[in-house]
Order: C-alpha cells, then sequence, then structure tokens
C-alpha cells in the first residue's frame, strides 16, 4: 500500500510541475509567437490557465491525502513536502479566483487588449495583475521543487 500511495504522491507532483513548465516554456511563448493577435494568444494561455489551475488544486489535494494515508508518523521532511503543497494550493488558488478572474474582468470592459492605450487605467491594472500571476506561477514550481525534494527525502 505505501507504495503504491508513494507513487500517487510523486505523480500528482509531476502533473502539476509538468503543467506549470509546459505551459510557462511552451504553451505561453509559442501562442505569442505564433498567433497574429496578441488578444487570442492572451485567450488560449488565460483557458490553459485555468485549467491547470483546477488540475494543480485536484492534484494538490490528491497528493495531500496519499501523503497523509501514508505518513504513520511524520518525520521532518515530510512535514515540509506536506506544507508546500497545501502552499502551491493556497496561491494557485489566488490566481485562479482572485487574479484571473479580476484579469478577465478586466479583459471584458477593455474589448481587446492590444487595442487598449498602454497608459489606460485599465491596461495599467491589467499588467499588474498579469505580473502578480508570473510571480505566483514561478512561486508554486518552485514550492513543487522543495515538495518534490522534501518528497524523495522522507522516503
Amino acid at each position: 500500500m505505501s507504495t503504491a500511495l508513494r507513487t500517487i504522491e510523486f505523480l500528482s507532483l509531476g502533473v502539476w510541475l509538468g503543467g506549470v513548465c509546459l505551459l510557462s516554456f511552451v504553451v505561453a511563448p509559442g501562442a505569442f509567437s505564433i498567433l497574429a493577435s496578441r488578444d487570442q494568444a492572451g485567450a488560449i494561455v488565460g483557458f490553459t490557465l485555468g485549467r491547470l489551475h483546477l488540475i494543480g488544486i485536484g492534484t494538490g489535494v490528491i497528493y495531500l491525502v496519499a501523503h497523509f494515508l501514508r505518513q504513520s508518523q511524520f518525520p521532518s521532511f515530510a512535514r515540509f513536502a506536506a506544507v508546500a503543497v497545501i502552499l502551491m494550493i493556497v496561491l494557485t488558488s489566488v490566481s485562479q479566483f482572485y487574479v484571473a478572474a479580476h484579469m478577465a474582468e478586466l479583459r471584458r470592459q477593455m474589448g481587446s487588449i492590444e487595442r487598449t492605450p498602454v497608459d489606460s487605467p485599465l491596461f495599467l491594472q491589467f499588467d499588474r495583475l498579469h505580473h502578480v500571476s508570473v510571480w505566483l506561477e514561478g512561486a508554486v514550481l518552485l514550492l513543487g521543487i522543495v515538495a518534490l525534494y522534501f518528497t524523495v527525502r522522507s522516503s
């Protein structure tokens, strides 16, 4: 049973981290370099990011369930991994349900991001939230690497 639970832990982190890397290093740069419209590229990236967030929250919960079922006693390394995954879930939830929701509303108000003047208050607010979103995704990725490391160490 322990091996199956451990496999679920690694699979959960692998799916989440792989998704973050795929979006950050392949999908987003590809969409913005291939598509003619920044609005279309942003729509694709926003859609993908929303799905990634939901997958991340789900795999994070699955990780925690498997983690707590596997741990009869909690060595310090295992606690660090669980705390890192909990922080990942919190940051991802903030990104999805606060930052992305506000960005979507701003996009709706602007109509077109690429046709909105860069000095527009809506554009400036959108740009600030975009930077927060990028920071949150980077923090989730780093926490995921930490969680993976401590999951390996706890064996």
